[in-house]
């Protein structure tokens, strides 16, 4: 068996929709970008030199046709990576997402499949402001028929698309573009990831932090600080979004008492207020606090760094919200903050820290 080799996220899904072409004829990828040499962030590089240009096929600014192309050919047996540069972009094509790609299974009483993966990249960064840094996976995961993941690490962005890939299912992928520069170690060849849920990164008896796709990150940096405080933090991962199975978060919570969760999207409606409003019907008799969720404000996304920094939940925040739910006192609580301000310390806002590259 081939040992793993340390690569980054952006390698990674690159790898798996290579190995995927390679494996199955029926496998396309498809989209605005990916034959360019810069290849969405280096996820699709050179792909189109390896498999050809029929199968790896650059599109026009035109996502609504080209993603109801995909359904289609999804629906004829083949199985289409679509892949948009920006989640925005895909709003364009919600009606063939929402529509057709979740619906036609139900609506043909099961005669169709849709094994379709759809890639979308979100997050914050470089100043992109309100119509290029969202994070709108709650509008995805309220949609029945479709499934929605997003992996934070390496091993995860590989082998969880190539699950998604085979899965018979339309399938979104989000990926935060900050976790494309993490590194970690990552199997060669057909890895696949189970679609199974939140996955324990830390244990503790303290608290539990649920957190999503790149906060992940910054969740890991706020629970070791914590943890040097005495603070035992049982932190997961959730990475897949819908279907939601919240059953070892569940279970963490009747031993802790206390929930705090992490979104990359908005506090109000968001996927950390679903989780917060089923682990309390689950848990009600068990907590010990009410939870607490973190997330972006009710506010479009600023341009600037000024707005930016008081606009973005870090590792600050999370370690505040779970060290107070925990009963920090208030000298730890300093130390915490002080440590993490020094992580940080003449690393700009608007770029990934360090720290976050790995690897995990």
């Amino acid at each position: 068996m081939p040992e793993p080799r340390t690569i980054t996220a952006a390698e990674a899904i690159r790898e798996a929709q290579d190995v995927a072409l390679a494996t199955d004829a029926a496998v396309c990828v498809i989209g605005e970008g990916v034959a360019d040499p810069k290849g969405v962030f280096g996820t699709t590089v050179g792909l189109v030199n390896s498999h050809g240009p029929s199968r790896v096929i650059e599109m026009p600014l035109a996502e609504n046709a080209f993603t109801g192309m995909a359904i289609g050919a999804a629906m004829m047996g083949q199985r289409p990576i679509v892949v948009h540069q920006r989640v925005e972009f895909s709003l364009l094509a919600m009606e063939q997402m929402v529509n057709s790609a979740a619906k036609l299974h139900y609506v043909s009483g099961g005669a169709h499949r849709v094994p379709l993966v759809i890639r979308l990249v979100v997050g914050r960064g470089w100043g992109q402001g309100p119509q290029h840094s969202q994070s709108l996976e709650a509008m995805f995961a309220t949609v029945p028929g479709l499934k929605v993941i997003a992996p934070a690490l390496p091993a995860d962005a590989k082998g969880m698309l190539l699950s998604a890939i085979a899965d018979d299912n339309p399938v979104i992928v989000l990926e935060h573009r900050w976790i494309h520069y993490t590194e970690g170690a990552v199997d060669v060849g057909w890895a696949a990831e189970p679609l199974d849920g939140p996955r324990r990164l830390r244990a503790g008896d303290d608290v539990t932090v649920v957190a999503v796709s790149y906060m992940t990150l910054e969740a890991m940096q706020a629970v070791d600080t914590l943890a040097a405080e005495g603070i035992g933090v049982d932190l997961f991962d959730l990475r897949v979004i819908r279907p939601l199975n919240l059953d070892a978060v569940a279970e963490s919570v009747r031993r802790t008492g206390r929930l705090v969760t992490v979104d990359i999207g908005n506090r109000a409606f968001g996927v950390g207020a679903e989780i917060a409003q089923r682990i309390t019907e689950a848990c009600f008799d068990d907590l010990r606090a009410a939870p607490m969720r973190i997330g972006l404000p009710d506010h479009p996304t600023p341009s600037s760094r000024s707005l930016a920094a008081a606009f973005y939940p870090r590792a600050e925040h999370i370690a505040e919200a779970a060290g107070g739910l925990a009963g920090l006192d208030a000298s730890a609580a300093g130390r915490v903050r002080d440590a993490l301000a020094k992580a940080r310390e003449g690393v700009p806002l608007d770029v990934p820290h360090p720290s976050f590259r790995g690897p995990f």
